[in-house]
């Protein structure tokens, strides 16, 4: 058990899980994640690069996995929207690798020391085109060490790259961490000559690796199962697409988790994730105490969003607690929400059911 900053957790259990590639560029509340992996990463043998900006970050990150690293970035708001195209380019040639966002108050430069939560719709959206890739949301230090080797887990799994959605409140927060064994996944490498197993059936595909006599086309243009361009050919632009969306949604049982409390005699709910999760649950148990029946919902998973596995129309009344303007308020199921923004206590929380 030690005394880590979340962010310190991150980068600890990026190391756990494997990590052996960091390229980042410093930005606040992000920032102590690239320090501690700089100090670590020599330690195991693994590569750190300080990049002159993120688009250059994530460029390399993208790289280093086709060279057969477990790479990892990590930054904030500005930083996020500029890594947009490369992570396009990592979901179209399935590319494995991890990105933190430790959001912060935006848009804009904002207020680069405070926290928010307005990156939730960008982790999904951001890049151009139609596809799907993995968020988790931690909302503790302890997950941020869980969350983070979990990332690197789903990444090599499924070929994708996987965002973990921190905040500043959590990134720059103090806890006891737990450094236990961690799932590790290993990478199952090609060293034949292609096609992609993932364009022609069901199963990822092994990774080929530069340098290691596999013979591979890498590009971001639509292709087919060789990596040969087919920029004219909607037939193969429809089956890309379809592919990259369909191994996400096959999986949501291994992807999606999330927990309940209080929810088994429950007819009202709060829905919560990151660090507003903490006075979400608390402002639950003391209405609790209170004679309400009303639950709470953490979100752990965001993308894929769990819709059908939360199944929100069973009560009556719901709320989604975010610090935010309302971004997953609006796209949960059913006529039954209310949006508690710019979350900081519970007793916002508890005062809005109050009044609900």
């Amino acid at each position: 058990m030690k005394l880590l900053q979340g962010d310190v957790a991150c980068a600890e259990g990026a190391l756990a899980a494997g990590c052996n590639f960091y390229a980042g560029y410093p930005i606040t509340p992000a920032t102590e994640i690239m320090v501690r992996i700089a100090r670590r990463m020599p330690e195991s043998g693994g590569i750190f690069i300080q990049m002159e900006d993120e688009i250059a970050s994530i460029m390399a990150c993208i790289g280093a996995s086709w060279a057969g690293a477990k790479a990892m970035t990590a930054t904030s708001g500005p930083g996020f929207s500029l890594m947009q195209e490369g992570i396009g380019y990592a979901v179209m040639t399935e590319t494995p690798l991890v990105i933190v966002d430790v959001q912060r108050s935006g848009p804009s430069t904002g207020q680069a020391t405070m926290p928010m939560q307005g990156d939730v719709m960008q982790a999904k959206y951001g890049s151009h085109g139609d596809y799907s890739l993995i968020a988790l949301v931690p909302s503790s230090a302890q997950e941020m060490y869980l969350f983070t080797a979990r990332a690197f887990a789903l990444a090599e799994r499924l070929r994708t790259p996987v965002i973990l959605l921190a905040d500043e409140a959590l990134g720059h927060m103090w806890e006891t961490v737990q450094l236990t064994d961690v799932e590790v996944e290993d990478r199952k490498i090609s060293r034949e000559v292609w096609p992609s197993k993932t364009f022609l059936d069901e199963n990822v595909a092994p990774m080929p690796i530069f340098g290691n006599g596999a013979r591979a086309l890498i590009t971001g243009s639509t292709h087919d199962e060789y990596g040969i361009r087919k920029v004219n050919d909607p037939g193969h632009h429809k089956k890309a697409v379809s592919i990259l969306k369909e191994k996400i949604e096959r999986k949501r049982e291994e992807i999606v988790t999330f927990k309940e409390f209080h929810t088994k005699d429950a007819d009202s709910v709060v829905i919560s994730y990151g660090s507003p999760f903490r006075s979400a649950l608390e402002a639950v148990r003391e209405l609790r105490n209170e004679g309400k029946k009303i639950g709470c919902i953490k979100l752990e998973t965001i993308w894929p969003f769990p819709f059908s596995e939360i199944k929100v129309n069973r009560f009556s009344k719901v709320w989604v607690a975010e610090m935010n303007t309302g971004m997953v308020s609006g796209m949960v199921d059913g006529e039954v929400i209310e949006s508690i923004s710019e979350v900081h206590s519970s007793k916002l929380i508890k005062e809005a059911v109050n009044e609900g």
